[in-house]
């Protein structure tokens, strides 16, 4: 989304909606101990019945008015387009969690999707409250505090060997996040482009540097 409309719900309304984004933050922490099928398991129906519920406020009137009398609020205006019939968020960070759980080697998923919550909330509080300067479709500000809080979450999430190598290719792969996150519009949610980038530069990464590692978690379900 542009910097425009993040800023069509005040700034208290954005707050609570990353603290309502930052519990998603339980999705890689709880499959990191889980196995993929008991997680895909857990979240296809989720994100099915998120989906039902985000496009039938679009066609039934009632329930349209419940929805928009206590979360209306919390949308930006591209998710309460009646033409496009946009999905709000949280929609969508169920379904990227679905799709990179399916693409990608649980340790990219657990990386990227921590990124996503701890960045993309990073970007939009900071950037929102000290962004001055453009820089592409965004702030600078924000797109640094992405890049800064994500590296942070690098530094934490596990590794397959442990290697200085696996925490570089991390910070390369953030910092092409940071690029997505600021990039992504109306033509894209970040929610999907974030984690989507982040993973498939991680794999590039660790096919070029580290051809021979295992891409497995030790010691958990994989």
């Amino acid at each position: 989304m542009t910097a425009t409309d993040r800023a069509t719900i005040d700034y208290q309304s954005e707050v609570l909606r990353k603290a309502i984004h930052l519990c998603s933050l339980s999705i890689p922490i709880v499959y990191y101990f889980i196995t993929r099928e008991l997680a895909l398991m857990l979240l296809v129906p989720l994100t099915f019945l998120s989906l039902i519920l985000d496009l039938g406020r679009y066609y039934f009137k009632p329930f349209s008015n419940f929805f928009y009398k206590f979360f209306g609020f919390l949308l930006r205006n591209h998710e309460k387009d009646e033409k496009k019939k946009n999905l709000n968020g949280a929609t969508y960070v169920l379904i990227s969690a679905v799709l990179v759980i399916v693409i990608f080697p649980k340790v990219f998923v657990v990386t990227s999707f921590a990124v996503l919550i701890i960045g993309d909330m990073s970007a939009a509080l900071i950037g929102r409250k000290f962004g001055q300067t453009q820089f592409l479709f965004k702030s600078l500000e924000g797109t640094l505090a992405f890049f800064v809080f994500s590296c942070v979450v690098v530094l934490l999430t596990p590794k397959v060997e442990g290697s200085l190598t696996e925490f570089v290719i991390g910070f390369i792969a953030v910092g092409v996040g940071a690029i997505a996150e600021n990039l992504s519009g109306s033509w894209a949610d970040d929610n999907l482009t974030i984690p989507v980038s982040i993973g498939i530069t991680m794999w590039i990464l660790y096919a070029l540097l580290l051809p021979h590692a295992a891409l497995v978690l030790p010691n958990v379900p994989n």
